[in-house]
């Protein structure tokens, strides 16, 4: 059955609506004979989508493959849209989020949740995390981590600027512990969204 799920997720001033259609007949051009095709479009707050919004697409989609379970669903389209509408920061861990929480709220098979999370390097080393884009500006990297909810393996990382192999490490290291609150947060939502039917 073809299931519609629209969302809104916003970590401080950053927003992004999410809606999800699928598994649902897939055109033959696209259909893959041993699991659902998965699509994902990223729609800027204005104007038509470029070069970094595709880049981020691509980022969305392997870290959706990575944990649905399309293999349930063969020859079967999935369609994963994503509207940006407010750019504070963090915007790609917003995304991140906003797509994991559709994919849930679907009730799509997954083999583990993932979240998204956003650290600014200061240049002092400083790791401040979900940073607005004034901070963004101001950092020397930017790293942004998709973290699985089992054993908090990283799905994928995307760094902006200059770091140490080190840095990284202790960049990854505090997502990973972030990532509990943001698990903890979906958790919490489930609950609620449930507890009202």
């Amino acid at each position: 059955p073809a299931m519609i799920s629209p969302l809104c997720i916003s970590p401080g001033d950053t927003s992004v609506l999410a809606g999800l259609y699928g598994p649902a007949e897939a055109k033959i051009s696209k259909e893959l004979p041993d699991r659902a095709a998965l699509e994902v479009l990223l729609r800027p707050k204005v104007g038509l989508p470029g070069v970094l919004e595709r880049s981020r697409e691509q980022q969305l989609r392997q870290t959706c493959e990575a944990v649905v379970l399309g293999v349930l669903h063969p020859r079967t389209a999935i369609s994963l849209s994503l509207q940006v509408l407010s750019d504070a920061g963090s915007l790609l861990s917003c995304c991140l989020n906003a797509a994991c929480m559709a994919l849930l709220d679907a009730g799509l098979p997954l083999a583990a949740l993932f979240c998204g999370v956003t650290c600014a390097l200061q240049p002092d080393g400083t790791i401040l995390l979900d940073p607005t884009t004034r901070q963004e500006q101001e950092a020397r990297a930017i790293l942004t981590f998709a973290i699985a909810s089992s054993e908090r393996k990283m799905l994928m990382a995307t760094t902006k600027g200059s770091c140490s192999v080190e840095e990284m490490q202790q960049c990854l290291a505090a997502a990973q512990r972030a990532a509990d609150a943001i698990f903890q947060f979906y958790r919490d939502s489930v609950r609620r969204c449930y507890s009202k039917s």
